[in-house]
């Protein structure tokens, strides 16, 4: 797929998750199928530039091109100066997060909040545009922030004309938040108005899924968040179904025992031990949940003080259950990883 001037491997996007999209993430997600993954929100605060927490949100050494930092604030004067520190640090698309739903981020009118105040809007995205003119501008935004106030088509319009280069709709309004079913036809209706490439999100968990938003959007990919939580390889999932109409055999635990491991690696390296493995912890827990039996292995299992007896925790569990089980066995006898994923 050709977007915004770089060559993916698929139309398959990544969401921006804060706490979860990390390099390590993300490079485990381009492995599995994504053709690209943006980065965790990075603040527009220029007095935040050298904590570690945004050194490591920007820390994107070795990571697959195109490199898509997301950026997150309310001052259009700010905004630019965070579009063109990024660039000069790496960053090869800038993303403008007006999707964030939480309370901290809205409260001073970032994130989703910013859709009420269309004219702030259309400043920012002016700044942002003309502070980095060589690097494609992406947007990611909701349906609207409430249910009667439904303004996407106008944002997407106005981000059109200010010469954002695609947008990317989360199917909810902002006083959803993540409750209820995200729906499509706002997504449609964008479609049909503008010339720009739109990515669909919300709720895709499955490939039958995919192929649905797809069809019913005409979206020319989709970004996926929570679903990919613990199970990363829904991208390759995904990309097989979408180009063979065919579902690939279910994963085996013996390659999910393998990848996770991995995964734990990367994590250790990348944060350092001992906050490698609180970070860790939530990983194991999501790609273990449901499973038959995992309930008590994931109470235990966040009670672990280091590495070394974090990984023992995980090679104990994932061998005995590949004992049992050639694949992943979830409780009430359903694999439906769509539920989990919710």
């Amino acid at each position: 797929m050709e977007f915004v001037g770089f060559q993916l491997r698929s139309n398959l996007f990544v969401a921006p998750m804060a706490g979860v999209t990390d390099r390590p993430f993300r490079q485990l997600c381009k492995k599995m199928g994504a053709g690209l993954a943006v980065s965790e929100m990075v603040t527009s605060n220029s007095l935040l530039y050298g904590s570690a927490k945004t050194l490591r949100r920007a820390n994107h050494t070795g990571e697959v091109a195109p490199i898509a930092v997301q950026i997150a604030g309310a001052d259009p004067r700010m905004m630019a100066e965070a579009a063109r520190h990024n660039v000069d640090h790496g960053a090869q698309i800038i993303d403008i997060n007006m999707g964030c739903p939480a309370k901290k981020v809205c409260n001073v009118m970032a994130g989703s909040a910013l859709m009420q105040d269309e004219a702030l809007v259309g400043r920012i995205l002016d700044a942002v545009v003309g502070a980095v003119p060589d690097t494609p501008v992406t947007l990611k935004f909701r349906t609207g922030w409430n249910l009667t106030n439904r303004n996407a088509p106008t944002i997407a319009r106005i981000a059109e004309s200010a010469g954002v280069r695609a947008v990317a709709i989360h199917g909810r309004t902002r006083c959803q938040q993540y409750t209820g079913e995200a729906e499509y036809d706002t997504i449609a209706l964008v479609k049909t108005l503008v010339k720009i490439p739109v990515i669909a999100n919300g709720d895709i968990a499955t490939p039958e899924k995919a192929k649905h938003v797809l069809d019913a959007t005409g979206a020319d990919g989709i970004m996926i968040g929570r679903a990919a939580q613990g199970r990363p390889w829904l991208f390759r999932e995904i990309e097989h179904y979408l180009k063979t109409g065919e579902h690939l055999p279910p994963a085996e635990v013996t390659e999910i025992h393998a990848i996770l491991m991995a995964h734990l690696d990367d994590l250790y390296a990348f944060y350092g031990i001992e906050t490698g493995v609180k970070v860790a912890r939530k990983h194991i827990s999501w790609y273990t949940k449901g499973l038959v039996g995992s309930a008590a292995f994931r109470k235990m299992m966040n009670t672990l003080p280091d590495a070394e007896q974090q990984r023992g925790a995980v090679n104990d569990f994932f061998l005995r259950y590949a004992a049992e089980h050639a694949h992943l066995t979830y409780e009430n006898n359903s694999d439906n990883k769509e539920a989990l994923a919710a």
